[in-house]
């Protein structure tokens, strides 16, 4: 199945070794693509980004050590997809999506320090 990703290096085994914060702040750089490629209004770019991200997701899901948080990530997933391709029904925004992520990538970078 990841022999089609686009991130291949990271499918083959490297995405495994971050810890969940470092996971979703990388997934939340692919949002933050996606939506600047939407508010842009170039859809093409945004797809693309919006389903690098997706691929993120399953690895994430994938990915034993985040089994006790799977829940959230499946959640946060079926949001993502509902935004961006659905009826926005959790009545998400550009902002909203900004501020879930930037934690993850303020705790990815403070643990490498």
């Amino acid at each position: 199945m990841t022999e089609n990703f686009q991130h291949k290096e990271l499918a083959q085994g490297r995405w495994f070794s971050f810890d969940l914060m470092e996971q979703l702040g990388n997934i939340g750089s692919e949002v933050n693509r996606a939506i600047n490629w939407k508010n842009k209004s170039d859809k093409q770019r945004s797809t693309n980004a919006f389903h690098r991200a997706l691929e993120l997701i399953y690895l994430t899901v994938e990915d034993k050590k985040n089994r006790k948080r799977l829940h959230e990530i499946l959640l946060m997933r079926e949001a993502l997809c509902d935004f961006f391709v659905g009826q926005n029904q959790f009545k998400s925004t550009d902002q909203s999506w900004q501020k879930y992520f930037l934690q993850f990538g303020y705790a990815a970078r403070r643990n490498r320090l």
